[in-house]
């Protein structure tokens, strides 16, 4: 029996524009809307029960998108997650303050892990672990440096910090349209019981039945983004094909 899998539209900003990149690089960028409030409401109306927002500049030590962040959270009724650039605690609570529904963490778990298990403790399930890895190397600093901890580890780790929810990105498959890394999937929601976001890779609504047909139960939501903005594939027809 297949199992549900919750699609998360992406927006990537940048200078407050909507954007995407290959593999994380910056100078690699394709933008494809200056209104992300936009944006946000128009994945909605096609059917989105959940936006993932990404704020780049924060996650590259530039700079923060806070007025557009704070205003996609008024703009929709729908869960915004969103992460890039949360380093301490009151980072996240401004998020969390600013209508946010969950504060991904990515860098901080690896740089800061006290500060990491504090914003944990403080706010529970609506903390989510961003692991981001090439192959079994963790990435941070928006995937420009080696973390020098391996993926197995990271994993097993927040875990037993209480986090329950790890959205897992293949840095090489990320923008890439190659599909999702289904097996480093299936092996890494076999190391916790936590739930598994997956990021990176999508093109096609027969991508997103691979993922839910090739991984365990606790892979119940995935990412997408440049695959929406080129039209490779529509949102609603991917909803319709999960149900």
């Amino acid at each position: 029996m297949t199992h549900a899998l919750r699609l998360y539209p992406a927006i990537d900003l940048r200078a407050g524009k909507c954007v995407r990149l290959e593999r994380g690089d910056p100078a690699r960028e394709t933008r494809y809307d200056d209104d992300p409030v936009a944006r946000a409401r128009a994945f909605v109306a096609a059917g989105a029960t959940a936006l993932h927002v990404v704020d780049l500049d924060g996650a590259f030590g530039a700079g923060e998108n806070a007025a557009a962040l704070r205003a996609i959270c008024a703009a929709v009724d729908v869960p915004v997650q969103t992460g890039g650039g949360v380093r301490t605690l009151a980072d996240a609570r401004a998020r969390i303050d600013w209508g946010a529904a969950a504060v991904v963490l990515g860098t901080i778990l690896i740089e800061e892990p006290e500060t990491a298990r504090a914003i944990v403790a403080a706010f529970g399930e609506r903390i989510v672990a961003g692991i981001d890895a090439r192959g079994d190397r963790v990435a941070t600093r928006g995937w420009q440096k080696d973390a020098g901890i391996l993926r197995d580890d990271l994993v097993r780790e927040v875990a037993a910090w209480g986090v329950g929810r790890i959205v897992y990105t293949e840095i090489a498959r990320d923008g890439m349209g190659s599909g999702y890394d289904v097996a480093a999937l299936a092996h890494v929601a076999g190391l916790a019981p936590v739930g598994i976001t997956a990021s990176g890779g999508a093109k096609t609504v027969a991508d997103l039945l691979a993922l839910r047909d090739g991984t365990p139960a606790n892979v119940d939501a995935a990412i997408i983004g440049r695959a929406l903005y080129e039209g490779t594939l529509d949102l609603g027809e991917a909803l319709n094909a999960l149900t």
